[in-house]
């Protein structure tokens, strides 16, 4: 099921033609554990979502860090959706640990740290019992070299997934070349940011090899970026995809204060700060804990695609929509398709918002004028959340408002 999923998605070209080869190269490497972490901030979501206790939120999983962040503003519902059963896997899992660790402790040791050999023992007697099958089969699946999957919490969960060890090789390279990202995380002030980052960061993108990989679309790949995201980066980069990568890193290492930047952390650190504290996810943090416990029940999962799973659910049924950048991925017909289930399921006044790896939104020159009418378009107010996005990767943030 879920490389049928995965091919509907993202490839769009016969197999013969060069287009149709990455497409189902992407596809063969997204059918794995792509991302450890979601790369979205969910503060800057939950200030445009508006979030209330009747709120009913439909979402893409990912890595589940931003469901979990999202019931903290106690919505009235959140429905979970994922192409990827790695994903789902892993959101469900959180969901258990959640409910049946026995402390805060044993649950930011689970997946604040995510490097304790206790993981082990703590998954096997609190976690495994009431885990559904899938769920199970999954963590309990033997991987070479590696044992059980959920070894990976063994061994630093954040070092895992096609992104963390995209984001190790890029530590790698970074060493051969004598610079040390991690220094950055030392920084006490933003002013020490800067400085380490043009000594340190910035020069990296100078290398005839970091530009010489930027330009490969299998680089992308590894970092969940398909074909069709790949071709709206390159316009957004006017060719220079190297210059693109620096301008966002910079942001990343430079705009926000390290200390409270828990993307830097992984990108630069590949972990948290698991010593302060400070720099962690908000569901991470002790006072969300017992209210969280409280709520779970408030949380489903599905393994489907976003419009196939809202096909199914009745007219006006939800009010607020999560896309991530999976428009990205779309031709016009699925896009259009996506929106008629959108339009037909939210209420008056619903919202929708999503990223994109460009500047602009795909939707007025992609949409049907008919589908796009009901819908009004805040283009100031996404200027002003992504300025404030603290994983800095995407180039447009977008708000849609559908008519009362």
């Amino acid at each position: 099921m879920a490389n049928k999923l995965l091919s509907e998605a993202a490839v769009n070209h016969a197999a013969v033609t060069k287009r149709g080869v990455l497409e189902r190269l992407f596809t063969m490497m997204f059918q794995g554990f792509v991302y450890n972490q979601i790369w979205e901030d969910p503060a800057v979501d939950l200030e445009a979502l508006e979030l209330d206790e009747n709120s009913r939120l439909v979402t893409i999983a990912s890595g589940g860090c931003n469901v979990m962040t999202y019931l903290t503003a106690n919505p009235g519902k959140i429905i979970a959706i994922d192409l990827n059963p790695n994903h789902i896997a892993l959101t469900r899992l959180k969901l258990a640990a959640l409910e049946h660790l026995p402390s805060y402790d044993d649950f930011f040791r689970f997946f604040g740290i995510a490097d304790d050999r206790d993981n082990r023992s703590i998954y096997d007697q609190y976690l495994l019992p009431h885990l559904d099958d899938n769920t199970r089969r999954y963590w309990q699946r033997w991987v070479p070299w590696g044992g059980r999957r959920i070894n990976m919490f063994t061994r630093n969960l954040y070092h895992h997934s096609l992104l963390g060890r995209f984001i190790g090789l890029v530590h790698l390279v970074s060493r051969i070349h004598g610079k040390h990202p991690s220094e950055v995380l030392k920084a006490k002030t933003m002013e020490e940011q800067r400085a380490i980052y043009e000594r340190a960061i910035g020069p990296m993108f100078d290398s005839r090899f970091v530009k010489a990989m930027a330009r490969l679309p299998v680089s992308f790949y590894w970092l969940g970026i398909p074909p069709a995201q790949h071709d709206e980066l390159m316009a957004a980069a006017n060719g220079n995809p190297a210059n693109l990568f620096r301008e966002r890193i910079e942001r990343l290492a430079c705009d926000f204060p390290i200390s409270e930047n828990y993307f830097a952390w992984q990108a630069f650190g590949r972990r948290y700060d698991v010593d302060g504290r400070d720099a962690i996810p908000e569901y991470l943090r002790p006072e969300q804990y017992e209210p969280l416990r409280d709520r779970i029940g408030k949380v489903e999962t599905h393994l489907a695609s976003m419009t196939d799973y809202l096909a199914s659910q009745p007219d006006e049924s939800l009010d607020r929509y999560v896309l991530l950048d999976s428009q990205d991925w779309m031709n016009e017909e699925q896009l259009t398709s996506l929106w008629r289930e959108i339009g037909r399921t939210a209420t008056p006044g619903a919202r929708v918002i999503f990223r994109t790896a460009g500047d602009e939104s795909p939707l007025e020159r992609k949409l049907p004028a008919d589908v796009l009418a009901p819908w009004s378009y805040d283009a100031e107010r996404g200027e002003r959340f992504l300025a404030r996005d603290r994983s800095s990767i995407y180039g447009g943030f977008h708000i849609y408002t559908k008519a009362a």
